[in-house]
């Protein structure tokens, strides 16, 4: 969330980035700078009663050893006023910071200069591309129907057992999904990322911690008996570990990687661009994390940028990188880059991946600080991007490698799958 401070400091600067995300914000804005003016005031006049009734108390301590115990009493009943007083302006500040806090809640990140005006994805700012877009032959078919003509994907199964959303993979499919898994581990590690293996469901502290909650609870499994979620993303359990942390700036940056099944209630909706693996409510994401310094988390950012490229390269599959317009960013985000990979059989661009600078959204919410060289607590820089979520770099490799007789397995997968063509047994 915000900091008030900044908000109070740059205010003309927040309202003109919220603008970019086509949000009109200044009644929010002047509504936080008034709860906040309210609860400073209210602090200011608990702090004085507090430090009203310390000098009280000890001049009656005094009294008493002086043997002015009539005095002393008479004091003892102003103290009583003060405690009350101060119970009650408690209990005003609690309700003073527990509105602040709901406010701020509402409120998305400021985006990033570098951040385009826009409404839309069709405001996206295409910033690279890479790879040639294979001719396919005559009978190509997307990826659902290869899925049945391999039987390596069975969508009606899925369906059976849970409901739509919910594949199962099947031989072949299953060992390639399993390799592409170990394979952006390895390369993760390779880059300096530390392995975890995180919990599949987060309390509400850490829903809220990363911007999860109150923001998309309704695109989030909930296990009501036990008020806990499902995590949509590896980045809620993975950042959280760091909630309530005072770091030493010897500790950054911090480099985390873990795979996870994710979990998502998206509303669905009809027609190709969600058939097959395009949409899923549930799917498997290897997600990799930094905590930075504020002075290099930009640089951190293009630093995974380049690492995800690395790794569309190793599997030869057609790509190219989106930066996010204002009114397509997420709601924790400051500057977020898209990675879309081409489907030839769809004829149609599928993001694969999202790598963002979060700044201190997070960490603020989080309570994630570093103490830095002078001995000041800092608010660390958070920043989370997929490598890769694994369903539509599926959907790439069976439609982009697929030939008259099979569909051939990226040289790169081949130790990982034990296998290079799928086919008909």
């Amino acid at each position: 969330m915000l900091q008030v401070a900044y908000i109070r400091d740059h205010k003309a600067e927040v309202l003109k980035g919220l603008a970019k995300r086509q949000i009109d914000a200044s009644m929010m804005i002047d509504q936080v700078l008034l709860l906040d003016e309210a609860r400073r005031a209210t602090q200011t006049e608990l702090d004085n009663t507090l430090a009203e009734s310390n000098a009280i108390s000890k001049e009656i301590g005094n009294l008493f050893k002086s043997g002015k115990a009539a005095e002393a009493n008479e004091l003892k009943a102003k103290t009583s006023q003060l405690k009350e007083d101060s119970k009650a302006l408690g209990e005003q500040l609690n309700e003073k910071v527990n509105a602040l806090n709901e406010l701020l809640y509402k409120i998305p990140n400021v985006p990033h200069l570098d951040v385009p005006a826009g409404n839309s994805e069709a405001d996206n700012e295409e910033v690279y591309r890479e790879g040639d877009i294979p001719k396919l032959h005559a009978a190509a078919q997307p990826h659902w129907e290869l899925a049945k003509t391999y039987d390596i994907i069975d969508f009606e199964l899925g369906n059976k057992i849970t409901g739509a959303g919910f594949p199962v993979y099947k031989g072949k499919g299953a060992k390639l999904q399993r390799a592409l898994i170990s394979y952006f581990l390895d390369k993760n590690t390779a880059a300096g990322y530390t392995e975890y293996q995180l919990p599949l469901l987060v309390n509400e502290a850490s829903g809220f911690g990363t911007g999860q909650l109150p923001d998309k609870e309704g695109q989030m499994y909930h296990v009501g008996e036990d008020d806990l979620y499902l995590i949509p993303t590896a980045e809620v359990p993975a950042t959280n570990m760091y909630r309530d942390s005072l770091l030493a700036e010897t500790d950054l940056p911090i480099q985390l990687t873990g795979y996870t099944p994710c979990f998502r209630r998206e509303a669905g909706s009809y027609g190709a661009h969600v058939r097959g693996l395009n949409r899923l409510h549930q799917f498997d994401k290897v997600e990799i994390l930094r905590i930075e310094h504020p002075e290099k988390s930009y640089q951190a950012l293009e630093h995974m940028v380049e690492h995800v490229k690395t790794i569309l390269k190793e599997l030869k599959l057609p790509y190219r990188i989106l930066r996010l317009c204002g009114g397509d960013l997420g709601f924790t985000s400051a500057l977020t880059y898209d990675f879309e990979v081409f489907s030839t059989a769809q004829d149609r661009w599928l993001e694969i991946s999202s790598v963002s600078n979060f700044e201190t959204f997070q960490a603020n919410r989080l309570k994630l600080r570093f103490k830095n060289k002078e001995g000041k607590t800092e608010l660390c820089h958070t920043l989370n991007g997929s490598a890769l979520a694994l369903p539509r770099v599926l959907a790439g490799i069976l439609e982009n490698y697929q030939t008259e007789d099979g569909i051939d397995i990226p040289e790169v997968l081949i130790p990982y799958t034990g296998f290079s063509k799928i086919q008909n047994s």
